[in-house]
This record gives C-alpha cells, sequence and structure tokens, in this order.
C-alpha cells in the first residue's frame, strides 16, 4: 500500500555532515555511538541494525518505548543518532535540531528534495525504508484476495489519498507493486534482506 522513507538523522552537533563522513566517523569510533530506536525490533531499530551492517561499524542500541522519546533525546544530545520514519523525523530536520545525513530508501522524498540517498552517497544497492502492507489469512480465498486487492488498489488512485499521504512523505507504489504476486515476493525478499544482519547483532525479542 506505501512505504515510508526512513532518514539517518543525528544530533545537531554530530562531527559530520554527510553519509560518507558519518561512515568514517562511525568506523573510527567502534562502539563508541548510540543510536535510539522506537523498541527492540522497529523498523526504526531494524534500519539502523541494516545501516551499520552495511557500513562495518558497531554501536550501542538504546531502545525507547516509541519514536517520540527517542527523538526527545536524540534533540538533546543524549543519542548520537536514530534511523528514523521521515513523519517523525521531518519536523526536527526543518527546525534544525538534528542533522539529516541521508535519506536510506533509493529515491528522494519529495518534502526533502536536498538530502542525497544513500545509495547516491556511495552506499550502492541499500535500501531501508518501512512499508504497510495487507495481509490475510493463509488459505483465504482467491476470489477475495482479488477483489480487496482491486478496492485498496483504487484507494490508493484516489487524488484525496494520494494528496494526504505525500504531504506527510508517505510514498504510493505503482499499480505493477501493489498486486498479491509481487506482495509475496517481496515479503520474503525482506526476510533475506534482514536476516543476516538481525543474526549478527545478536537482536532478541523479549
Amino acid at each position: 500500500m506505501a512505504e515510508v522513507p526512513l532518514l539517518l538523522v543525528t544530533r545537531k552537533d554530530f562531527p559530520a555532515n554527510n553519509l560518507q563522513e558519518f561512515i568514517a566517523y562511525s568506523k573510527a569510533n567502534q562502539g563508541k555511538l548510540q543510536f535510539g530506536s522506537a523498541g527492540t525490533g522497529s523498523a526504526v531499530h531494524l534500519g539502523c541494525v541494516l545501516l551499520n551492517a552495511a557500513i562495518g561499524a558497531q554501536a550501542t542500541h538504546i531502545p525507547y518505548r516509541g519514536g517520540g522519546p527517542a527523538m526527545q533525546d536524540l534533540v538533546a544530545g543524549r543519542i548520537d543518532y536514530t534511523c528514523n520514519i521521515i513523519t517523525s523525523a521531518l519536523p526536527q530536520v526543518k527546525q534544525s535540531q538534528i542533522k539529516a545525513m541521508a535519506n536510506l530508501s533509493p529515491k528522494r522524498a519529495p518534502l526533502l528534495p536536498d538530502l542525497r540517498t544513500s545509495q547516491e552517497q556511495g552506499l550502492a544497492g541499500f535500501d531501508a525504508a518501512t512499508w504497510n502492507m495487507v495481509l490475510l489469512p493463509k488459505g483465504t480465498p482467491e476470489p477475495i484476495v482479488r477483489k480487496l486487492n482491486a478496492a485498496i488498489s483504487e484507494a490508493m488512485d484516489s487524488p484525496e489519498t494520494q494528496k494526504r499521504l505525500w504531504s506527510q512523505g508517505i510514498d504510493i507504489p505503482g499499480k505493477d507493486r501493489r498486486t498479491p504476486a509481487y506482495a509475496a515476493k517481496f515479503v520474503q525478499s525482506e526476510i533475506k534482506k534482514y536476516e543476516t544482519p538481525i543474526k549478527a547483532s545478536g537482536l532478541v525479542i523479549e
């Protein structure tokens, strides 16, 4: 249905101004940095797990009970960075309360057109975003699946829906990516993408 870009954002006095500088500083300070999240296993957490694995840097995870408290501590400078969704990070970025290093999605966000993507900054093939999908119980009759898919896709194409979502930085996938067949393949590809970094990080859900 929709994808929400993740942004790499840091405390405003972080000694880096772009992704390559962030990578260099993170590697030079292995294990000393702290990144916050909305909780263990959240999209914000996993985005940073994926990023840290891609750049070969270690940092301490600080889980919060929600994205709000994590953002408050980032603004206050008590943690170093997060990989937050654009809808949560945008106000603080606009007010220069934090620094945006990179859009972790493959394409730039219209609400932050000057913020380069991680791929544009040399992290080839990197893609971290959170997504929204409608899932049905296994064995749901195919006619029901097709009917719901058509209705949802039609709703996502309405100008009112698109205007509302785009105003929040939320991207609507093209029709070719809104099919049950694509969704099934996409979920499997996401599992494969995150599996190794998650295991390497030692993540455990309590």
